[in-house]
């Protein structure tokens, strides 16, 4: 019952109070697992997942520091969300995940672990680009503009529905990760990921990634991410 509610909260809200542009939506398969990593720019960010998606196997982590909060408490538990430690490895955590993404469900993932302070990309860690090893399952990067606190609350104070935008990139997929150089594999491929989210994002979005110099080869146009790529270690 909570979470059918809660599902039909949330499709008013975007569906009456926001406009929403979708770039790319027939990417993603319409069953069966993949990761989605995505920017991270607002508290909106979440349940947009659940608009965008429509699936009920949404698999979405959430910081530890929400379990302080009886309501939100309420809210994750009723969306099926897991709590995850940002700062340790969550050996808990990663076995629910690995679990439900080997039921069919889509894990969807922001590798800057928090909200953006400058609303442009911050430096990612490697959980995301550890599970996308680890399952060899597809990963799409998507680009999000639009969702930033302020700018959400200006616009709905003054009556004005926000602009909101997604793009969703071409999957690719990462090899098993091997005991040499493990550390430096999962740095490249962390990269990897943000550049291609960077990609789609207006240049004012791509914060420390700006200047990288695999953004710069995608700009230029070479090995881009198509359905069938997989990038190497």
């Amino acid at each position: 019952m909570s979470y059918t509610f809660i599902r039909f909260v949330i499709r008013v809200f975007f569906k009456y109070f926001t406009t929403l542009e979708i770039n790319g939506r027939d990417k993603l398969p319409e069953a069966g697992a993949y990761i989605i990593a995505a920017n991270h720019l607002g508290v909106l960010d979440p349940p947009l997942v659940h608009y965008f998606l429509d699936r009920r196997d949404v698999i979405l982590t959430i910081a530890e520091k929400y379990q302080r909060n009886a309501f939100l408490r309420w809210l994750v538990r009723s969306m099926n969300a897991i709590y995850i430690d940002r700062f340790n490895a969550d050996i808990r955590a990663l076995r629910i995940v690995l679990d439900r993404l080997q039921q069919g469900g889509v894990l969807v993932i922001a590798p800057e672990g928090t909200r953006s302070p400058s609303n442009s990309l911050i430096e990612a860690r490697p959980g995301g680009s550890y599970l996308a090893a680890k399952t060899g399952l597809p990963l799409f990067p998507v680009a999000v503009t639009g969702t930033e606190d302020k700018r959400v609350i200006s616009q709905l104070r003054h009556l004005r529905r926000p602009h909101i935008t997604i793009r969703v990139g071409n999957p690719f997929t990462f090899p098993p990760l091997e005991r040499k150089d493990r550390q430096d594999t999962l740095q490249r491929q962390t990269d990897e990921i943000m550049c291609q989210i960077a990609i789609m994002l207006p240049p004012a979005y791509r914060g420390v990634y700006a200047e990288h110099p695999r953004l710069l080869e995608l700009e230029q146009g070479s090995n881009a991410a198509d359905p069938a790529h997989s990038i190497p270690g």
